[in-house]
């Protein structure tokens, strides 16, 4: 064995022992985050232009299930310092019918619109850019958005190695969704 092949073993071997280390150091620090939230979801607030326009798109495109939303008066919202005295509507999606689930949290506010971010590719705007759904079977998917007529990104579906499949979409907002899943 040559110099570099025993020098690139004793890299290879130090490396995989300091990644040994680090881990068990990271160890009581993944203990300590066990039961600190008392949801393991994320729900997810969406500001939109149209909300029943966003619905229609969330349950018949995605396959979102809407459930029992929530109003805010203006008074709260002004409060709570997400909203500039102005009521809001919730509209709550869910993944799946029941909790818990990932929800899309969705408020429009007609006498205060918004100003559109730039959506022509994930890095044209900074914050929260797209989200990631996995699904179980993605002809499905791909037979309700032809159905409702959304096109896809880019060059999906596009498979992404041992039979999962991934395809780019956008809202009617234009924020990008993608879709993860097999083929069946």
């Amino acid at each position: 064995m040559n110099t570099i092949q025993t020098h690139f073993r004793i890299s290879l071997a130090l490396a995989a022992l300091l990644l040994t280390i680090g881990l068990a150091a990271l160890a009581p620090l993944a203990t300590a985050a066990e039961g600190e939230f008392s949801k393991p979801v994320i729900d997810i607030g969406m500001v939109v232009k149209d909300s029943e326009r966003t619905a229609q798109f969330l349950t018949n495109v995605v396959g979102f299930k809407e459930v029992r939303g929530f109003s805010v008066n203006a008074e709260v919202a002004r409060k709570i310092g997400l909203i500039d005295g102005y009521p809001a509507e919730v509209r709550v999606f869910l993944l799946e019918g029941t909790e818990p689930a990932t929800r899309i949290k969705v408020l429009s506010f007609p006498k205060a619109q918004g100003k559109q971010a730039d959506q022509a590719f994930i890095h044209s705007t900074l914050g929260f850019r797209y989200l990631t759904l996995y699904v179980t079977d993605m002809s499905q998917i791909l037979e309700r958005l032809k159905k409702a007529g959304v096109p896809t990104l880019g060059e999906t579906p596009m498979e992404m190695g041992t039979g999962t499949w991934l395809v780019a979409i956008k809202d009617p907002d234009g924020n990008f969704i993608e879709f993860v899943g097999p083929r069946k």
